[in-house]
């Protein structure tokens, strides 16, 4: 019942003074608390390497500006909450099975606000209207699987759905293409090898947001260019 100060709530830097036990009773800390801590650390770096590299590059939204501009950085929020929101939204649908309302809904209005605005400022406002589309339009596909079978899909898994469809969609069509099909393609494997190991078969409830998000990432970085080469395949691009 002691509280916590914030002395104390310093992310890994108050774990490792504190050898891993708490101040007010001694019990011990989780060593999953720095490690999540770290980790994000190390996704938002990773996020940042990514964004300098793309910068400048043929087909990025913000055109290009190969120096962080204001539209720049703008977007570099934007993507920092996803990753972050992103980070717990999995870690919470491991452990209890559930996406809570309370990230997943404020994050719609934040991510549409900053990459709307980072589209507007950059002059691409056929981003802004992608991102809108793209985030609508994959709501209504996932609320139409929910409807169909919704013992199959939880509704936590809808409104990720729009969330994770606006960013992919403000990359490009390509980008949300691909990281729509690894999204369900993560969650399919995920699925069978989670009934193999563990058994339970369709019945076994499956942390589908996890798969989601791997999904997105894959259409965030490299969706683009596996959808173009997909279109050269098949002669279609």
């Amino acid at each position: 019942g002691g509280a916590i100060g914030p002395r104390d709530n310093v992310p890994v830097v108050s774990w490792l003074l504190l050898h891993g036990r708490s101040r007010c009773c001694g019990l011990p800390i989780s060593r999953r608390y720095p490690l999540v801590e770290a980790g994000s650390a190390m996704a938002l770096a990773a996020v940042t390497a990514w964004m300098l590299h793309r910068s400048g590059t043929a087909g990025w939204p913000l055109g290009d500006n190969s120096a962080p501009s204001p539209a720049w950085l703008l977007a570099w929020v934007a993507l920092a909450w996803f990753t972050l929101a992103g980070i717990a939204l999995a870690l919470i649908d491991i452990d209890v099975k559930r996406l809570p309302t309370v990230i997943v809904v404020p994050s719609w209005w934040i991510g549409a606000a900053l990459l709307g605005g980072a589209a507007l400022l950059a002059g691409n406002r056929p981003a802004a209207v992608r991102m809108l589309l793209g985030g609508v339009g994959l709501w209504l596909l996932y609320r139409l699987l929910h409807q169909v079978y919704p013992a199959g899909m939880a509704y936590g898994d809808v409104r990720l759905a729009g969330l994770i469809g606006g960013y992919l969609a403000w990359v490009g069509w390509g980008a949300l293409a691909v990281g729509a099909f690894a999204g369900f393609l993560f969650g399919a494997l995920g699925g069978v090898v989670l009934m193999a190991v563990h058994g339970g078969g369709l019945k076994r409830k499956i942390p589908y947001g996890p798969y989601m998000l791997a999904g997105t990432w894959v259409g965030l970085i490299w969706g683009e260019q596996l959808a173009h080469a997909y279109l050269r395949l098949t002669g279609l691009g």
